[in-house]
């Protein structure tokens, strides 16, 4: 790579992953503070049913973010490791077959919900009460998804590129444009949930807009590629992207993780304790991302170094991000759980009304809720050192634990054990179990390595 761009071979690991960490955490920030400022702004001009409307939309939408970095992580090991062998042609190929696919498979469910708006919203688990709010946000704003999908591989690739302020900065323009159209919108022109809607879809372009940019124009040395459009180069694209999917598909299940549990606390809170319920889940949704963002931010920033020095054959500088990586993951996950216990009276007053029964439920859930932190920020960080390394079995075994195989089960049987307590605790029994696995998983691979 070139001399201004990040050395990932041979600069100190630790500085190398604080170079990357703080840019990319507040970027990841900024993505989740786009739907949070929505729900800020909607539950104050809506109310707890704009809430509950919202979070009905959320499961597709964390599908799609996991589409994008699904191909978005793929995509940066793969090329993180051309690039450490000296191959660049061969790294912008497997960002623009990345960029390609993204788009023809993102179009397909985009297009859908847009066609069947009222079909789609049942689908998701929407009340006939609900289902006219959870319609007109639908319709403005699914259309920018695309453009939320571009993104979200383009920082990957950007970062890779040696330039993760300018990653930084895609996002936070956008959750600052998000701010003031929401503002605007909502309060001076009045145009409520849907207004919320365009303001969203018209800050996710514009963050997307300068990722686009920085890759067309001033990328050192990721810039997209002219594809050969014959029969063997367009068998090679699919094997590169089938490839990168492989990879990546552990980030797909974390986010797929994120719809399942916003579907099932959807269903179940709704069940027991109806709209308020999932009004009172649909705030603590929207504080959801920002956890899983932490993780990711972590193990996106040592994704490039693993993934680099893995490339090489350097096991000790491996090592050594893997170290620092899951020692960051535990102190955050202390600090951010620390912060749900101590004040959720202010985090749910920053949404609604604490009068509201929505409220009540919610800050009396919230502690609970938050004892699973530390494990989710934990099992994020640490499927992300399997991808970095392409060790796809663990990565997708454990992704799948916490996703599907445990979470599912836990919503259904802890209600019936612990009551509506029992609800807010279903994630942090799945995120400790699966912890578990991964501790015994790792301890056991470092005694066979010994002996």
């Amino acid at each position: 790579m070139k001399k201004d761009a990040i050395d990932f071979g041979t600069a100190n690991v630790s500085t190398l992953f604080r170079k990357l960490f703080f840019p990319t955490l507040m970027g990841m920030l900024g993505m989740s503070a786009m739907t949070a400022i929505d729900g800020i702004f909607i539950g104050h001009s809506v109310g707890s049913d704009g809430i509950a409307a919202v979070n009905i939309i959320c499961p597709p939408l964390m599908l799609l973010t996991g589409l994008g970095l699904m191909i978005g992580t793929g995509c940066s090991v793969v090329a993180s490791i051309h690039l450490s062998h000296g191959k660049v042609k061969a790294a912008r190929l497997n960002v623009t077959q990345a960029f390609i696919f993204a788009s023809i498979v993102a179009a397909v469910p985009i297009v859908l919900m847009l066609a069947m708006p009222d079909e789609s919203a049942r689908l998701l688990g929407s009340s006939e009460h609900l289902q006219p709010i959870v319609r007109e946000y639908m319709l403005w704003y699914v259309p920018s998804w695309l453009f939320m999908v571009w993104e979200a591989v383009a920082l990957f690739v950007i970062r890779l590129d040696g330039a993760p302020k300018v990653a930084m900065a895609s996002s936070l323009t956008a959750a600052a444009m998000n701010v003031f159209l929401d503002w605007l919108f909502m309060f001076p022109f009045g145009w409520g949930i849907m207004g919320a809607a365009f303001a969203t879809s018209l800050s996710t372009v514009g963050g997307c807009l300068i990722a686009i940019v920085y890759i067309l124009a001033k990328a050192r040395t990721l810039r997209l590629a002219r594809l050969k459009m014959s029969r063997r180069s367009m068998a090679l694209s699919a094997r590169n992207i089938g490839y990168q999917c492989r990879i990546g598909s552990p980030a797909l299940l974390g986010e797929a993780t994120l719809a399942v549990l916003i579907f099932m606390g959807n269903y179940v809170f709704m069940r027991y304790l109806g709209d308020d319920g999932v009004g009172a889940f649909g705030i603590a949704c929207y504080y959801t991302p920002f956890i899983f963002m932490v993780g990711n931010a972590i193990a996106q920033s040592a994704q490039p170094i693993i993934s680099y020095n893995f490339g090489l054959g350097a096991q000790a500088r491996v090592r050594q991000a893997e170290k620092t990586a899951l020692t960051t993951a535990a102190v955050c996950g202390l600090t951010v759980t620390a912060a749900f216990v101590l004040m959720p009276e202010w985090l749910v007053g920053l949404f609604v009304s604490l009068d509201n029964s929505a409220a009540r439920i919610a800050v009396d859930g919230f502690p609970y809720f938050a004892a699973g932190f530390v494990f989710f920020i934990f099992n994020v960080t640490a499927v992300g050192y399997f991808q970095s390394v392409e060790r796809m079995m663990p990565a997708t075994s454990f992704a799948l634990m916490r996703g599907f195989v445990l979470l599912v089960p836990s919503f259904l049987l802890m209600p019936g054990i612990a009551g509506t307590h029992g609800i807010w605790l279903s994630m942090p029994v799945a995120e400790a179990l699966t912890a578990v696995m991964v501790m015994g998983f790792y301890f056991k691979r470092r005694s066979q390595k010994r002996s």
